[in-house]
Order: C-alpha cells, then structure tokens, then sequence
C-alpha cells in the first residue's frame, strides 16, 4: 500500500492498482499508523490538485526497511529457491515423458 501511495500520490489510485476497496485500504493504512505509533501518510482533500497522498518520513522509513529485509531474504534464500525450482522443473519433465510414453502406446 505505501508503495502504491508513494507511486500514484493516491490512496484511492494505490487501491485500485491493488483491486482493493478504498476502504480496506484506509483500513490497512490505520492499521499501520496505529501499530507503527505515527502517520505513515499525509492526504490533501481536492481542490484545483484534485488532492491526493505522500508517504511521510515515518512511511517512507518503513517502505525502505521493509525493502531491505525482502531484498536479504531474497538473497539468503537464493539457493534454496533455485532447487525448489529444479525439482519442479524436472518433476514437470518428467510427468510430460511418462504422458508422450502413454500416448504412443495406445
């Protein structure tokens, strides 16, 4: 959400990127601002601009983090997922052989 709120300066637009209602997404942004103990946005109403929303220093902090950490997990779990997607990949090899196999034996 912070980062569709940063992208489209909306969190009506963010939401519908995310084919979410924009209630659910006021919801999930009270939750933050609650939880995190500050405001995570800051929305202007219409006018001339038409309104919209930014990402405060406290949600802009928590976007980058929240970065950080996917960007390490991705990183230590690199390996791990490339097995994952060989043992699919050989599974699904193998399930196509054994399906030409049946179909040249009828």
């Amino acid at each position: 959400m912070l980062e569709g709120v940063a992208a489209h300066g909306s969190i009506r637009k963010s939401a519908a990127a995310m084919a979410m209602s924009y209630r659910k997404a006021w919801l999930l942004i009270q939750n933050m601002q609650e939880s995190f103990g500050g405001p995570v946005v800051t929305t202007s109403i219409g006018g001339n601009d038409g309104g919209g929303a930014t990402l405060t220093p406290l949600g802009k902090t928590l976007l980058d983090t929240f970065r950080r950490i996917e960007a390490r997990a991705a990183r230590a779990t690199a390996d791990d997922v490339k097995k994952l997607v060989a043992m699919t990949k050989s599974r699904a090899k193998a399930a196509k052989t054994r399906a030409k196999r049946k179909t040249k034996a009828k």
